[in-house]
C-alpha cells in the first residue's frame, strides 16, 4: 500500500511538473517574441514603400520588396562619416582601456598593497553616480581644455579604464588559483611579467566578453556624443541617424531610417557571434580551482 501511494504522489508531482513547465515554456516564448518582433518589424520595414508602411496595415511582408534604401544609406557622405568616426572612438578605447582594466582588476585581484579594499569601494561607487550627474561638470572642464566638439571627450576618460569591466575582470581573476602567481615569483617573473604571461592569456575569454559589451555601448551611446560634439564632421553614427530620424520622418521616408539602423546594427551581431567560442573558453576557465 506505502509502496502504490508513492506511485501515486510521484505521478502527480510529475505531472504537476509538466503542466509548470508548459506553461513556463509558453510564457518564456511569448515574451521571446515580444522582444523579437520590433527587430523583426525594423528589417521588414527597410524594404517597404512609403505607401505600405503608411497604409495603417500591420505586416511584415514586403510587396514590392524595395532595395534601394540600403544603396542610398551607404551613399550618403555623413552616415559613412559617423561610421569612421564612431571607429575612431572604439579603437582607443578597447585597445587602451582594456589594456589598463584588465592591469587594474590584476592589481586589485592579486596584488597585495596598503588601502586595496578602500581603493577599490571607492573605485566601485562611482558607478552608482549616473552620467546626468557629472554631465555639466564634464563639459565645463572639457570646454576649458578646448575638447568640445572633438573626439577627446569621448576617447580620453575611457582610456583610463572602464569600472565595470574592472569589477568583472576582477571576479573572474579570484577563481584563478594564486599558486600559479607564487611559481611565477619563485622563477624571478615581474609583476607585469605575471600579468603578461599568465594571467592575461587565462582571462582573455572574460576580457573579450567585457571589451564586446563595451563595444556595444561605444556603438550605441548616444547622450554622450549629443552634447560634445557640435561639428557634423565630427558626428557619430547614431548622431548621424538621430539627424536621419529628424530629417527624413518629415518626409515619411521611414524605409531610409529603418535601414540606417539596421546597417548600425549589423557590427554588434557580428561581433557576438565571432566571440561566441571565447565566452564558452571564459565560462571553462571559471572552472579552474
Amino acid at each position: 500500500m506505502a509502496n502504490n501511494k508513492e506511485l501515486e504522489n510521484s505521478s502527480v508531482v510529475s505531472t504537476n511538473q509538466k503542466i509548470v513547465n508548459v506553461i513556463a515554456f509558453i510564457l518564456l516564448c511569448i515574451g521571446a517574441i515580444a522582444m523579437v518582433f520590433p527587430l523583426i518589424y525594423m528589417i521588414a520595414t527597410s524594404f517597404m514603400t512609403k505607401n505600405q508602411i503608411l497604409s495603417g496595415q500591420l505586416t511584415l511582408i514586403p510587396d514590392p520588396v524595395l532595395l534601394g534604401k540600403y544603396a542610398e544609406v551607404l551613399g550618403k557622405g555623413d552616415f559613412i562619416r559617423g561610421i569612421v568616426n564612431s571607429i575612431k572612438v572604439e579603437i582607443p578605447l578597447l585597445l587602451i582601456g582594456g589594456f589598463t582594466s584588465s592591469l587594474a582588476a590584476f592589481g586589485f585581484a592579486k596584488m597585495k598593497f596598503r588601502g586595496k579594499n578602500a581603493f577599490f569601494v571607492a573605485l566601485l561607487a562611482t558607478i552608482m553616480i549616473p552620467f546626468a550627474v557629472v554631465m555639466i561638470p564634464q563639459y565645463v572642464l572639457f570646454t576649458k581644455l578646448h575638447w568640445t566638439d572633438s573626439l577627446l571627450p569621448l576617447i580620453v576618460p575611457g582610456c583610463f579604464g572602464n569600472v565595470s569591466m574592472i569589477f568583472f575582470l576582477r571576479q573572474n581573476l579570484y577563481s584563478i588559483p594564486n599558486d600559479l602567481m607564487d611559481a611565477a615569483k619563485i622563477d624571478g617573473c615581474s609583476y607585469f611579467g605575471i600579468y603578461a604571461k599568465i594571467f592575461l592569456p587565462l582571462m582573455k575569454g572574460a576580457l573579450g566578453t567585457q571589451l564586446m559589451l563595451w563595444f556595444m555601448g561605444i556603438w550605441n551611446d548616444y547622450l554622450a556624443p549629443t552634447i560634445f560634439l557640435r561639428s557634423e564632421q565630427n558626428w557619430t553614427l547614431q548622431v548621424v541617424i538621430r539627424s536621419f530620424n529628424s530629417y527624413y520622418a518629415i518626409q515619411s521616408d521611414y524605409a531610409l531610417i529603418m535601414a540606417a539602423s539596421v546597417i548600425a546594427m549589423i557590427p554588434t551581431l557580428v561581433l557576438f557571434f565571432l566571440f561566441q567560442r571565447v565566452i564558452v573558453e571564459s565560462i571553462a576557465i571559471s572552472g579552474i580551482k
